[in-house]
């Protein structure tokens, strides 16, 4: 069979600890980035850009930062839609008040903002853990969603309360606004999924995630051998909202265009991005895309099935969405906690072994 390691030899500790030590999966995951980077953008139309690949790209991002501080660091939090609303709120003051500055570097410090917003709203896991934790972030997450409607600095004082991103060019082609280009708006936010999900790769496997694991399995345990946990944590906190900062600016300047914060950033958004973790898998980078792609897919796949090929109204589509993802996540929490990430481990090892008993 193909997905064989046999004969597959590695001649240092860097080759035997690189992020896919079988060559099937090296290639398979460069095949995969190719047709994403050089076969997508050339078939891509506004519909699927707009149901699909652009909303899993930032939600994504999304979901690997909450993956950092819930997954990795243990950290249980409910506020991301709060601060995505301030990496959108971030992106649109900078917009407005800087109208030379590009892109990049607009998403970029949106995500710094968040991160130093998270640091703030991080500062009571020193003393506080679980459940308690969990409920002064949904705090966060309520306080950001008021303080964006009540102040009108925020939104320039606009009467409709509503933000709207202006147009701008990267290399000469539009990016945001109504006139840009789906795969032009595709290969912006894929850039940015590529170097964050490389950037979280790393740290995770790197000091900085070991230190995060070792707080997520026993605080205290981990206080003993050296780890400071405020450094631990608070960073934990910084990156998290740095990655759920740029899932925001994206969201707003790139998806969406334009938005009111407790329509576009609503606890329902932090429930979403939770739910995604929870079905891909805790502690997974792999899981995090598998999480976002799943739930950003089940209701375009139930509309087209339900709606367009069944005929049932969409009332009821609605209704069975939110039945089958309520299952989904009770299912994964009592028969497979680490999610979809863990059913695709458990897969490739069975391919691995296939035919003999194991």
């Amino acid at each position: 069979m193909l997905y064989r390691e046999a004969g597959d030899f590695k001649t240092s500790y860097a080759e035997d600890n690189q992020t896919f030590p079988i060559k099937f999966d090296r290639v398979g995951y460069y095949v995969v980035l190719a047709v994403a980077v050089l076969v997508v953008p050339f078939f891509i139309n506004d519909y699927w850009a707009s149901a699909f690949l652009i909303p899993f790209l930032i939600y994504a991002i999304a979901a690997i930062g909450l993956n950092i501080l819930t997954g990795y660091c243990g950290q249980v939090s409910l506020g991301t839609g709060g601060f995505m609303a301030v990496g959108a709120y971030a992106s649109y003051k900078l917009m407005t008040a800087f109208p030379w500055m590009d892109m990049v570097t607009v998403t970029l410090l949106s995500g710094l903002v968040t991160a130093a917003v998270g640091v703030v709203f991080g500062l009571p896991s020193l003393r506080i853990k679980g459940f308690y934790l969990a409920v002064a972030t949904l705090a966060a997450q309520f306080f950001l969603v008021w303080l964006f409607n009540k102040v009108g600095w925020f939104y320039n004082y606009s009467a409709s309360g509503q933000i709207n991103a202006p147009e701008r060019e990267f290399f000469g082609l539009i990016l945001t606004g109504p006139n840009a280009a789906a795969a032009t708006q595709y290969l912006f936010c894929l850039a940015f999924v590529l170097v964050l999900a490389w950037v979280a790769r790393n740290l995770t496997r790197g000091t900085v995630g070991r230190k995060w694991m070792a707080i997520r399995d026993m605080d205290i345990a981990a206080e003993i051998i050296g780890v400071n946990p405020l450094r631990a944590k608070l960073s934990a906190f910084a990156v998290s909202s740095f990655f759920v900062g740029i899932s925001g600016a994206l969201f707003f300047t790139i998806y969406l265009g334009a938005v009111e914060v407790g329509e576009a950033f609503g606890i329902q958004k932090s429930f979403l991005v939770l739910f995604m973790i929870i079905i891909g898998g805790l502690g997974s980078i792999f899981g995090s895309f598998a999480g976002a792609a799943f739930l950003v897919l089940l209701p375009v796949v139930l509309k087209l099935v339900g709606v367009d090929l069944l005929g049932w109204p969409t009332d009821i589509v609605a209704h069975l969405q939110l039945v089958i993802v309520g299952g989904l996540i009770v299912f994964f929490l009592i028969v497979e906690p680490h999610g979809l990430a863990q059913l695709w481990r458990v897969t490739k090892e069975k391919l691995r072994l296939w035919p003999f008993p194991h």
